[in-house]
């Protein structure tokens, strides 16, 4: 069925419906919503008529409703909706989306929400939360399509259209001995171009790209973009096929991965929005941090205390000096954690990644000193602006390779690069560029006098 992009008329239609308990126009309203735009408009309404959405709509309907939320939205709706009819709901979801949701909620709710739902997939979702949740476990589902190699083509056409419905993915069919070990794996498309005769064990490949269970989930999202591949298999120590990940759970991993990035060059942990008091402890023992950072360079521009009596109009382009470097610095730090997120390239990549990176500050540094000095040059003296361009030259220069080398050589030791990144960059940043700043404008006082 098509469904129509959502507008003010259709949350009026659907008020009007929930007000009234108009249960035939409610339902021919649903049947033209897509989930995305039926979540859309859930949020628009007020509490009371989000209980009288759950109310009309079926336990399957709010299963798809339910995939268009987060977690924290989705216990909500579990705890409107009351333990049966949540339990309703869950048997209609992917087994590996009810066991992250399950992962979040008290131990004596999930294990009760468990009970009420269907013994079979109560058992797969039970399977699932063994699983750390950042592992290729945690991400899989075990909702796949499993053939033998002694099948034939047209078997498992048949097979495939009783099965179909309870799999979340039929791109692929993976191929299994009798102990349900991976041996091979075949793809829809060369599945129906078969003759119905031919066995699976003869068109099937066996070159098996799979993961294992324990597989941190960022290297599984990296197997999978390298590879192109729609799903991938997970495989326990025994090489027996346990479940598979599939792309919209990677882009899922992709999203969280970078927002966690974000927050760590930021010095900002993931916290509750509800939670000030929980905000506010997370961040202050880096906002301390940065103020003692503060304070050693408040001293150290103190050791040139001497120079700025004597020409004040030096402090007018400090910030300059320092912004700059940092700017530079970020760009680099930017491109540096690129391509550390990627495959683990070889060492020559980063010779020639560190080349490119050193070439591109002397050029940068060359550019923006020049401008600088025939700036500074007509505002106030061309001595000044010999010592401010000078200055700034080899600070972005600097600026350039501190944010190439940090996070290098901490990922070399171990270190996320996206956590301590920017407040140590920040730091070696501020110390440096003042020290040369300072340090040339001491060196050539008298003629800038």
């Amino acid at each position: 069925m098509d469904h129509q992009p959502i507008g003010q008329k259709d949350f009026k239609q659907l008020l009007t419906y929930l007000q009234n308990m108009d249960q035939p126009g409610f339902r021919a309203l649903i049947q033209k919503l897509h989930s995305y735009d039926l979540a859309r408009l859930f949020f628009q309404l007020s509490n009371i008529y989000r209980r009288r959405l759950l109310t009309l709509l079926r336990p399957e309907e709010i299963a798809l409703l339910m995939e268009e939320l987060d977690l924290q939205e989705q216990k909500e709706v579990l705890a409107a909706l009351g333990q049966k009819k949540a339990a309703q709901v869950l048997d209609h979801m992917p087994n590996d989306d009810v066991a992250d949701l399950l992962g979040e909620l008290e131990w004596s709710q999930s294990t009760l929400l468990l009970k009420e739902m269907k013994t079979v997939e109560a058992d797969q979702v039970r399977a699932l939360l063994h699983y750390p949740e950042d592992t290729a476990g945690g991400l899989m589902t075990n909702a796949y399509v499993q053939i033998f190699s002694h099948y034939t083509v047209e078997k498992t056409l048949q097979y495939l259209r009783e099965i179909a419905p309870a799999a979340e993915t039929i791109y692929y069919l993976y191929v299994t001995d009798v102990r349900h070990r991976l041996i091979g794996v075949l793809s829809l498309r060369d599945l129906l171009i078969r003759e119905p005769h031919e066995k699976i064990g003869r068109i099937m490949n066996e070159r098996v790209i799979s993961v294992p269970v324990d597989m941190d989930q960022e290297e599984v999202a990296r197997i999978l973009s390298r590879y192109d591949f729609l799903a991938l298999p997970v495989v326990d120590h025994n090489k027996k096929l346990v479940g598979i990940v599939t792309v919209d759970d990677i882009i899922d991993v992709l999203i969280e991965e970078a927002q966690e990035d974000l927050e760590q060059l930021s010095a900002v942990q993931p916290t509750d929005l509800v939670d000030p008091f929980d905000s506010a402890r997370k961040r202050i023992p880096w906002l301390i941090i940065l103020l003692g950072i503060g304070i050693f360079t408040a001293n150290l521009i103190g050791l040139f205390e001497s120079t700025i009596e004597v020409l004040p109009v030096l402090t007018l382009f400090m910030p300059m000096v320092a912004g700059m470097t940092g700017n530079a610095a970020t760009q680099s730090l930017a491109l540096t954690i690129r391509a550390l997120s990627k495959d683990q390239p070889a060492p020559d990549h980063f010779r020639k990644f560190i080349r490119q990176e050193g070439i591109a500050g002397v050029l940068i540094g060359l550019v923006c000193s020049v401008f600088i000095i025939l700036a500074i040059g007509i505002w106030k003296s061309f001595q000044l602006g010999l010592v401010v361009g000078l200055s700034l030259f080899f600070t972005l220069i600097l600026g350039t390779m501190v944010g190439t080398f940090v996070p290098l050589i901490l990922e070399k030791f171990g270190i996320d690069p996206t956590t301590a990144s920017g407040p140590l960059i920040t730091t070696l940043n501020d110390v440096f560029s003042l020290m040369i700043y300072f340090g040339f404008a001491t060196l050539f006082l008298q003629y800038l006098m």
